[in-house]
């Protein structure tokens, strides 16, 4: 066992887990759009209509734009730019199903923070999920167009680029320098390697080495995958030639 850990054997883990989340990090009600234990750093623009919750600490030099939600115990670095509407922090879609009760799925409490670094853009519309026990983390210097989905307890390197519709799901780790381009899908648990370029509309179902661009449901090296596009295509001439 690591040092500093316990272990706790209980008849419901699930149960235990929720019982101790309840504990240490109780869902607070909020009053006002800025909490008073928000910290924003100097020189940071807060627009009208942000609600920032508590225990937020936000950097400085940052533009937060109208409409963007930055739920409690999030860190933003410095110089960060969010653009409206998106949310950060917000539960994980993570549940306990068991079909031998009345309502199959249930919620199982996100207790983590999203910690966005320094010099990282979000663009409208983003939605940034707090890690269930664990930190969601966007890397520094990383770019995110709109409508961008980061799942759970995701972790995101330095100098990514990510494009629109972009959906990551959780646990997923994406190191430094990944480009996935439009509509990318990307699975749960998995690794994509440093540099990677997932080109637009692929489906990322397991991990991807560093270094190669990918294409194609599931991904595959991109080459490859476009010589088989082009044999596919050429199946009716050749059927047509063979019975001819």
């Amino acid at each position: 066992m690591p040092d500093g850990k316990a272990l706790l054997v209980v008849e419901n883990p699930f149960e235990a887990y929720l019982a101790i989340v309840a504990h240490f990090r109780p869902f607070q009600p909020a009053f006002r759009s800025v909490a008073e234990s928000a910290k924003v750093g100097e020189g940071s623009y807060i627009a009208p209509n942000v609600f920032i919750g508590h225990q937020v600490e936000i950097g400085k030099n940052c533009r937060i734009h109208p409409n963007v939600s930055i739920l409690d115990h999030c860190i933003i670095g410095d110089n960060v730019i969010i653009q409206s509407g998106t949310v950060i922090g917000s539960d994980a879609f993570y549940y306990n199903g068991k079909k031998d009760r009345e309502v199959w799925y249930k919620k199982m409490e996100s207790c983590g923070r999203v910690i966005i670094e320094d010099q990282v853009e979000i663009g409208a519309g983003c939605t940034i999920d707090r890690g269930v026990s664990h930190d969601t983390r966007i890397g520094k210097g990383t770019k995110l167009d709109n409508m961008v989905h980061i799942g759970h307890d995701t972790i995101i390197g330095k100098n990514c680029l990510f494009a629109a519709q972009v959906g990551i799901a959780g646990a997923t780790i994406i190191e430094d320098g990944v480009i996935l381009w439009g509509q990318v899908g990307v699975s749960k648990t998995l690794t994509i390697g440093k540099n990677a370029i997932v080109l637009a509309q692929s489906g990322v179902g397991g991990d991807l080495e560093a270094g190669k661009v990918y294409f194609g449901s599931p991904a595959e090296d991109a080459s490859t995958k476009k010589r088989e596009l082009v044999w596919i295509k050429r199946i009716p001439e050749i059927w047509k030639k063979l019975n001819s």
